[in-house]
């Protein structure tokens, strides 16, 4: 797929997922806002990529404050005059407690994580996004937010949340060019030991690349009529 001079917004660029996402996008074409809460790390990875200094910007933010979204998104306009793209790939998982034993902090901690940071950066990209008649966001989620396990009881409430804010955004944007999308899953197998160690553990988890590739179809003019789907990558419903 060719997303030459779009631009993509890439949150939690430098983690394991966002690096592959990062790279692919660059190897398309596309024009990259590379977003961490680490400029060093940043650094790294531009260095990776090897791109000419008029395809990338990178800033070190932290999305659980209010106000870093606006910053990043006027950075972005600024540089390049407009926003395509968001995919948002911050978050971590807190877990391995009984409800009962959950600390509020923890629970605090997911949805910081991923419920804020998600409203943060719809509310300051979308606008973007209409103004350009056409734009894509993208958000990771897990299976855990529509069937919770056991001792996961803060992550799957931001999950759900997170998921919940991303459903009603697409009813907001259809038939506006803009979408917004969720991709489910279980566990992103960074190391690739689902293919050189399988096992029943992990033969549901997903490689970077597998993410990547249907993140690509969804921000495509192809994926154009994809709004508001839960798209499951993890072998299963």
């Amino acid at each position: 797929m060719d997303f030459h001079d779009r631009v993509a917004v890439i949150t939690g660029a430098t983690g394991g997922l966002g690096r592959v996402v990062a790279r692919k996008f660059g190897e398309t074409g596309a024009r990259l806002a590379l977003l961490s809460s680490n400029q060093d790390n940043l650094n790294r990875l531009v260095d990776e990529l090897s791109l000419p200094a008029d395809r990338y910007m990178t800033k070190a933010l932290d999305f659980r404050n209010p106000d870093a979204a606006k910053i990043a998104a006027q950075a972005t306009v600024d540089k390049y005059g407009r926003a395509d793209i968001l995919v948002h790939l911050i978050g971590g998982w807190t877990g391995g407690k009984p409800l009962v034993e959950v600390e509020p902090n923890q629970l605090e901690e997911m949805i910081q994580q991923h419920v804020w940071t998600t409203f943060y950066l719809a509310q300051s990209f979308v606008p973007v996004f209409h103004a350009n008649h056409w734009g894509r966001m993208v958000v990771i989620s897990s299976p855990n937010a529509g069937m919770p396990s056991a001792k996961s009881a803060p992550y799957a409430a931001a999950k759900s949340a997170q998921e919940a804010l991303i459903l009603a955004l697409a009813q907001e944007v259809k038939g506006s060019g803009v979408t917004a999308n969720i991709i489910r899953v279980q566990t992103i197998d960074v190391k690739h030991q689902r293919d050189q160690e399988p096992s029943p553990k992990n033969a549901s988890w997903t490689t970077p690349d597998e993410i990547a590739a249907a993140i690509f179809f969804l921000c495509s003019d192809e994926g154009g009529m994809v709004n508001g789907a839960r798209l499951p990558l993890s072998g299963s419903p």
